[in-house]
């Protein structure tokens, strides 16, 4: 019996060695970062990049998420990534980064002043950063890749006009802290300067969220009797804000516009949505570039342009079966 006994237990010791050397595969994520091993198919030859992201609060950054670890993998490269709920932990994350020597970093900021000191540490350390998305407040950078946010204001407030006739009264939803929300407002008041009927009565964040965009936009009817139009800066504040418009069966409001390429915001507006009529392109496949600029750089090519502006193509029922998918990761 006691030699029957230390014969199961061998097998059961055998069992675990066998279950641990297949998880000693792909990726491990704890705690919010992950490890990949994607062998050498594309030259990596050993080396390895860090990407820090924002805690996926919302589906944009989940894609981003995927899109970065999807082009690592495709691009043959070891890579850790890193996400975070706010801008001390993301700036502990990069120190983590720094100190485990990566060959390169590639950063989405969740806020641009909070994560600019951190962008000089990489610097000082001679580890390339690639920053992708949100800007930071200096030039502590190898390269950006982001989209066209001037150009999401800019025709936002010139569809907006053309839709109410250059007069009416407008809701603006912002996003967080940083350079995106910065420079979608400034584009938007830069275009209806051109037209002294358009007036912003509100404007309030939605942190780039739909639930609280849906609270901020039920409170914003409460007080405000008339309404013409809606400008978000993203579109899942969009889908928050329709909630809200529909639940109180508001009809003084005409349009509502949103940025992003949200597959569900796309569904509506080819379904002839009386309220969302168009959108602007801000697509989380820009993390590919920031990714393929980062093992390039690792592999001894300089970035061809500091800064790589994606464009901010506008989106209506006119042009909308060029870019609706309903498979898409976003």
């Amino acid at each position: 019996m006691k030699a029957l006994h230390w014969w199961i237990r061998g097998l059961a010791v055998l069992a675990l060695l066998f279950a641990l050397a297949g998880c000693g595969g792909q990726s491990q994520t704890t705690g919010g970062s992950s490890q990949g091993e994607s062998g050498d198919s594309a030259g990596g030859g050993g080396k390895r990049i860090g990407m820090s992201f924002p805690a996926a609060d919302h589906g944009w950054l989940g894609a981003i998420i995927k899109n970065a670890e999807d082009e690592a993998k495709a691009q043959g490269i070891q890579y850790v990534i890193t996400t975070a709920a706010d801008p001390n932990k993301q700036t502990n994350d990069i120190e983590d980064l720094i100190s485990q020597k990566v060959d390169a970093i590639v950063m989405l900021p969740i806020e641009s002043a909070a994560l600019t000191p951190v962008a000089k540490k990489v610097k000082e350390a001679g580890i390339p950063l690639v920053i992708v998305d949100r800007e930071i407040e200096s030039d502590d950078f190898t390269a950006l890749v982001k989209g066209d946010n001037i150009g999401i204001g800019l025709g936002a407030g010139r569809y907006l006009a053309e839709q109410l006739g250059g007069s009416g009264k407008i809701v603006e939803i912002i996003g967080v802290p940083s350079s995106v929300t910065t420079m979608r407002s400034e584009g938007f008041r830069e275009a209806i300067k051109e037209y002294p009927g358009m007036e912003i009565i509100v404007s309030q964040s939605g942190d780039f969220q739909k639930e609280k965009s849906l609270h901020v936009m039920q409170n914003i009817l409460q007080s405000q009797q008339h309404i013409d139009a809606v400008y978000t800066h993203d579109d899942e504040m969009a889908l928050g804000v329709l909630q809200a418009i529909r639940e109180a069966k508001r009809t003084d409001i005409k349009v509502v516009t949103g940025a992003g390429g949200h597959k569900e915001v796309y569904k509506l507006i080819k379904e002839g949505d009386p309220l969302m009529k168009a959108t602007f392109i801000y697509s989380p496949l820009m993390v590919k570039d920031a990714v393929k600029v980062a093992v390039d750089i690792v592999n001894g090519s300089a970035p061809s342009e500091k800064v790589k502006v994606l464009e901010a193509t506008q989106v209506t029922k006119d042009n909308i079966d060029t870019y609706y998918d309903e498979n898409a990761n976003y």
